[in-house]
């Protein structure tokens, strides 16, 4: 593809500079190890601000050229007139020269042969919609697709003439009753939405209605789609009902794609299996292609059709169980598991040219890397380091591949792999080096402590800019969600805006967490919360005994799972001066029936709460409202399905009872989270450090606050 092809530069993007470097430096402790990474500073150079974040960017979903030539890449930022995130299209050489604007939207995708690419964005119509582009010089964009529903994941036949996508097919639910007509010129309500199963699909920005996610395939000169899989269920194994794509792959001759896909089991308590298919394009005819009962997703094909990779785990009633990295022949036969001895949970992967092998992305011990496993289980590294990498494509020799690289001092660039073992990553863009170019952030930390028991806990600091270790410094507790997830040792916006506003942040992944290994995660299986609050506690204390902690200024706060324990850490001590309870769940048993992860829910239990509510209620935090002295401010979404705004009504009105400082926030236009639109991100910082500043013990005790002990 020749350079004059490309058009140029928007001028309404950002122009770049070059980013600066992170030096690094390693200190040991007698109980306690950390890695100080100090952020760079400049004279005259300022702290991050939330306003900041109007300008801050993302890139995604990096895609190499068949040939390695150039990535495509989605880059998001802030529209602060429509309070979105808008997209666009760029384009890069591998090398890192000619950075720039093509088109606008997301989801871009190479032809077969790099002379087209395909995209999603929105048509005169403001309906999402797929799009071609030519990429020699006349550069014509052509709408392929015409339709009412959003189209997700499209991806290439492999002979370009077809594109496959995923959809959400509405469900038809008539219920004929005999209504009366309307009177000519009336303005009756809506009738009823009709539910007769507990699950069903959304998309991620909320949609309701129930339905079916299937694939499709339309001509890619443009047509009619056409629906090729069909049913109460869904293709996409995503378990908790929440559309964010599916895993599928086209067979190299074009004939048949295989894909993930998850059965609603009604009648099935604390399971619901997915299992790997396969589909015929033109006769639409279905098979099976795994047997055993389990969680199987992301199948990928080999070059040469024989072969077919997948993730997944075998049927368990463990809360969780590590998904692993498998291969089996295209009929579903000889399956093999390739990292029973790699303690990590391996994502999107990837096959070698050669068929040999396969890479993948995993989390590890907080950090995020590029592997390799033979057909033989030997894995090895292919990215290393203190960094958040992942691999998202390849190029068709698997010379070179592209992701995502953070660090602790970059938010987020395109990285490209020489996945042939020939030279060095090397980092495409900077899409933030303006906003960050004088700006000093505050230096971030990495810990190891000990837990109650003896567990060895993993965790960061982000420490305020110019911290001087001789004063004494607020402390914010912040707790990831999932709870089966992990903090990264990354770049993260808002903890960075805490420490330039004179907080300490302390974020840890305490048991429960992700990229520890299996025991590690299981630790709270059928008992959540329970050893991860003794990991937190500990966190905090292994901070304070650093000596730059003012212990009067205390602060938990957190979101999902997150909001289960910092409500559940304010009910069980009083050490907190203040919390800031984000999108929790409070009530095991009324959560069964607000939820749209129903069976999710239930699995955190080995019995039905009708049948023994005694587990059910012991972890909910609501049960412990009564030891509870911590001024709370909660803070949760109005269209929040995942945790219902009545499990943040419950545990308010109960503070409330007792007399206890609180206050409720109900964000307009959230889902899961108070921070999807930018003008409520800004406000949920902005919020929390309010209410911290108008909070000590001492003030409290000043007060006549209560001073019982916790349980």
């Amino acid at each position: 593809m020749r350079a004059d092809a490309l058009p140029p530069i928007n001028k309404k993007q950002k122009g770049l500079r070059t980013m600066f470097d992170a030096r690094c430096r390693m200190a040991v402790a007698a109980s306690l190890v950390f890695i100080a990474c100090p952020a760079p500073e400049r004279a005259g150079a300022e702290s991050l601000v939330v306003p900041d974040y109007l300008d801050l960017e993302e890139v995604s979903d990096p895609q190499v050229s068949p040939d390695g030539s150039h990535v495509l890449y989605t880059r998001e930022w802030v529209d602060p007139q429509l309070d979105e995130h808008a997209s666009a299209v760029w384009i890069i050489d591998t090398d890192g020269g000619h950075n720039r604007f093509l088109t606008e939207g997301s989801d871009a995708r190479w032809s077969p042969g790099g002379e087209r690419i395909l995209f999603i964005a929105n048509d005169d119509n403001d309906k999402p919609q797929i799009f071609v582009r030519w990429m020699d010089p006349a550069g014509t964009s052509t709408q392929v697709t015409r339709i009412d529903y959003k189209p997700y994941a499209p991806e290439w036949s492999p002979d370009g003439t077809q594109i496959a996508f995923v959809a959400i097919e509405p469900a038809d639910e008539p219920w004929e009753i005999d209504m009366p007509a309307a009177p000519e010129g009336a303005e009756w309500t809506e009738p009823p939405r009709i539910v007769h199963r507990l699950h069903y699909r959304q998309d991620r920005v909320g949609y309701r209605d129930p339905g079916f996610s299937h694939l499709f395939v339309v001509p890619a000169d443009g047509g009619t789609p056409r629906q090729i899989t069909h049913g109460e269920w869904h293709v996409g194994a995503q378990f908790d009902g929440l559309f964010f794509g599916a895993g599928y792959d086209w067979t190299p001759d074009g004939k048949s794609i295989v894909f993930d896909g998850l059965e609603d089991v009604e009648s099935d308590f604390l399971y619901q299996r997915s299992h790997i298919y396969a589909v015929d394009t033109t006769t639409e005819d279905l098979r099976q292609l795994t047997e055993e009962d389990g969680y199987w997703t992301q199948p990928t094909v080999s070059s040469d059709g024989e072969q077919i990779a997948f993730i997944g785990y075998r049927a368990s009633a463990a809360t969780y169980t590590m998904p692993r990295l498998y291969v089996m022949a295209n009929d579903g036969s000889s399956t093999r598991l390739l990292t029973a001895d790699f303690e990590r949970s391996p994502e999107a992967p990837i096959w070698s040219e050669n068929g040999r092998g396969i890479y993948f992305t995993a989390e590890d011990q907080g950090y995020g890397n590029v592997f390799y496993t033979s057909l033989e289980g030997d894995t090895r590294n292919v990215t290393s380091g203190k960094q958040v990498t992942s691999l998202v494509s390849a190029s068709e020799s698997r010379r070179v591949g592209a992701g995502i690289r953070q660090t602790y001092t970059e938010p987020g660039d395109v990285y490209v792999i020489p996945l042939n073992g020939r030279g060095e990553g090397r980092q495409l863009t900077s899409v933030n080096s303006d906003l960050l170019y004088n700006k000093t952030l505050g230096a971030q930390e990495e810990i190891w402590y000990t837990s109650k028991d003896g567990a060895r806990v993993h965790g960061w600091l982000v420490k305020p800019p110019g911290f001087d270790a001789a004063r004494e410094y607020p402390l914010i507790l912040e707790i990831h969600g999932g709870p089966f997830a992990q903090y990264d040792g990354r770049f993260d916006f808002r903890f960075q805006v805490f420490a330039s506003n004179g907080f300490v942040v302390l974020y840890t992944n305490p048991r429960g967490s992700t990229g520890y290994g299996e025991a590690f995660s299981q630790a709270i299986n059928h008992a959540y919360p329970s050893v991860d609050y003794d990991d937190l506690m500990a966190g905090v204390d292994a901070v304070i005994d650093m000596g730059f902690v003012d212990t009067d200024r205390l602060y938990v706060g957190g979101c999902s799972g997150g909001g289960v324990l910092s409500s559940w850490v304010i009910g069980h001590t009083n050490r907190f001066a203040a919390a800031a309870v984000r999108c929790p769940v409070t009530n095991w048993v009324s959560m069964a029936g607000q939820t749209d992860i129903p069976y999710f829910t239930h699995s955190f239990f080995e019995k039905p709460y009708w049948e023994d509510p005694t587990r059910w209620l012991q972890q909910s935090s609501v049960m412990y409202v009564d030891d509870v002295t911590t001024p709370t401010l909660v803070m949760t979404g109005v269209d929040d399905l995942r945790t219902p705004m009545p499990q943040s009504e419950e545990y308010y009105a109960a503070l409330k009872m007792l007399g206890v400082p609180s206050k409720l926030l109900r964000f307009n236009e959230e889902y899961h989270g108070t921070g999807a639109k930018p003008s409520n991100y800004m406000r949920t910082i902005l919020y929390m450090m309010s209410w911290y500043n108008e909070h000590t013990l001492s003030g409290r005790a000043d007060e006549g606050g209560d001073s019982r002990q916790a349980r």
